[in-house]
């Protein structure tokens, strides 16, 4: 009896506490239908500190203007497999171009094995940055605007997805060092990105010891709030509260539960992912991103994954393994849309997890294209992007750069006139294919539809 009463002066000092906190707090959104993307999926990738495009998406193999082209007295050539050697001069030589039968498509020597995917790659080339700061331009290319002092502005790309698409799932988003940002009103709480250095920091966070209570417990422990939270939306004015509360509590249940333990563990993913090079020189750690982005997906946990590739500021001699490093990169997400092939969609029967995931791959600007004192490419206010979508024409390419100097150079008219492509319209084109109006989230930015798949 004493148990019944506790829980009704329970149930009624809540009520009360509730009217108080709508009152003094926005109301949580009530739990909607998930939208006509609900079978969809996402992987943003950031190759952090500057790419050079001069090795894959805008190859450049002849001296013009400011063009210092790649060559072996600056690059590590051994290992590069789509390296061929072309004359340059003084017993130098540089590269010739990757033309993959079939395609219009032309790559430089690090583009690795997505060179054999390329009927399914979108580039974007010519990217206006106006920036040459890390921080400003990682920021620019994930949310469309550059920082305002130290502070985003606007939300990211994968966050968006996420806050429009992922409401319904355990974990919304999932971002191990990729720029995801939250920001503005126009976003559910309930996507606030899960922000990690690496995937394994939360398979520890999701273990839990079993000296004093076990799993059975702790799940007993959280249906009871579960109920009594849903007791409380029918008596509240404000039900909205309590509703948020209900979906707190089954998140808990449904996070901690005991098939997701492998999907956040280091050791396990190389298990379930064998394919991934785990070893590699480069981003070998990082390739655990990738095999979890698989697991997750396969497993209808998390509707956006990040993460970020690192190490490609190479200002000095440490460019001379730029290209193996980008190579390293290109076949680890070749090596990842082959892992989405050979797995089942969890929810849609018959269809491969590739035909419903949609992959956007962003760097903060591109290298230069002249070759410092120091041996290596400084800064410069260029960029390229590149997506890997159903919802994309493959094999497709827009943008360009000029000859001589690599800068953006118009190339088409948009509704406020011609001007280069700035990351907010890929941005705005990446949402727009997935009916999504971009303003809602961006300042700027318009949709190219010569991009999307009719």
């Amino acid at each position: 009896m004493a148990c019944c009463s506790n829980r009704r002066t329970f149930l009624k000092a809540m009520t009360g506490a509730a009217a108080l906190a709508a009152a003094g707090a926005p109301v949580l959104r009530a739990l909607a239908a998930p939208p006509a993307g609900e079978h969809e999926y996402f992987i943003f990738i950031d190759i952090a500190g500057g790419w050079d495009v001069l090795l894959w998406s805008d190859p450049r193999n002849e001296r013009r203007g400011l063009v210092d082209p790649p060559s072996t007295e600056n690059l590590r050539t051994e290992g590069l497999r789509r390296w061929v050697n072309r004359p340059l001069e003084a017993g130098a030589s540089t590269f010739e171009p990757v033309r993959p039968r079939g395609s219009n498509l032309v790559f430089g020597p690090a583009i690795g094995a997505l060179a054999d995917l390329h009927d399914r790659l979108t580039l974007v080339n010519g990217i206006a940055m106006n920036t040459v700061s890390h921080p400003d331009g990682t920021v620019f290319s994930a949310t469309g605007q550059h920082l305002v002092g130290s502070r985003a502005v606007s939300p990211s790309i994968d966050t968006i997805l996420a806050s429009e698409l992922g409401l319904g799932d355990r974990f919304p988003l999932v971002s191990a060092r990729f720029p995801s940002w939250f920001v503005g009103e126009n976003l559910d709480r309930r996507a606030t990105p899960v922000l990690v250095d690496s995937i394994g920091a939360i398979g520890k966070s999701l273990t839990r010891s079993t000296r004093y209570d076990r799993a059975e417990e702790r799940d007993a422990i959280s249906e009871l709030l579960v109920q009594e939270a849903r007791d409380l939306a029918g008596m509240a004015y404000y039900p909205e509260v309590y509703e948020g509360l209900t979906l707190q509590y089954e998140s808990l249940r449904r996070i901690l539960a005991n098939d997701l333990r492998d999907v956040f563990t280091a050791s396990e993913l190389r298990r379930a992912q064998p394919a991934f090079d785990y070893g590699g020189r480069f981003h070998g750690a990082e390739a655990v991103s990738a095999a979890f982005a698989v697991e997750a997906l396969k497993r209808d946990v998390v509707r956006c994954a990040s993460f970020g590739l690192q190490g490609f500021d190479t200002h000095t001699g440490n460019y001379q393994n730029h290209a193996l490093m980008l190579q390293e990169a290109f076949d680890l997400i070749a090596a990842l849309v082959q892992a989405l092939d050979a797995s089942p969609h969890p929810t849609l029967d018959g269809e491969r997890l590739s035909d419903h995931t949609h992959i956007l791959v962003i760097s903060e600007f591109c290298r230069g294209p002249m070759m410092n004192s120091a041996g290596g490419r400084d800064h410069y206010p260029n960029n390229s992007a590149l997506i890997l979508s159903p919802r994309f024409k493959g094999g497709s390419l827009v943008g360009k750069s000029d000859e001589e100097q690599l800068l953006p150079e118009t190339t088409r008219a948009f509704s406020d006139g011609e001007r280069p492509i700035s990351p907010a319209d890929v941005l705005a084109t990446f949402l727009g294919a997935f009916g999504i109006e971009p303003s809602k989230y961006l300042r700027d930015g318009e949709i190219m539809p010569e991009l999307l798949a009719t």
